[in-house]
């Protein structure tokens, strides 16, 4: 999936990589997964080149990267992983989540 350019209220340019699995065991599920990196490269797609062929296979090791966040379908929780060198703060992740077109989380 192509990366999202933003940059957040607090002037923080991010780029996001959306990531959806499905997963069928009795139930579907979808899983959408937003990867989250520092911008470092100005919205220039190629950049998500390099990164999007090591998500979610080991600890990324990557200087620019925030973690990701999860949402599960049905049930809309989204859950906020610093999996990264960097981590957001929780109105970070909440301003993240409303972009992407969410609800806040409660």
């Amino acid at each position: 999936m192509a990366p999202l350019f933003f940059t957040l209220g607090n002037r923080l340019p991010l780029m996001i990589i959306p990531d959806t699995q499905a997963h069928l065991n009795g139930q579907s599920m979808l899983i959408y997964t937003y990867s989250i990196f520092l911008d470092i490269d100005k919205g220039d797609p190629k950049q998500s080149l390099r990164k999007e062929s090591f998500l979610h296979l080991d600890r990324i090791k990557d200087p620019n990267y925030y973690g990701f966040i999860t949402i599960e379908k049905p049930g809309m929780l989204p859950i906020y992983k610093a999996d990264g060198c960097k981590e957001l703060s929780s109105d970070e992740v909440e301003e993240i989540i409303e972009r992407l077109g969410y609800k806040r989380i409660t």
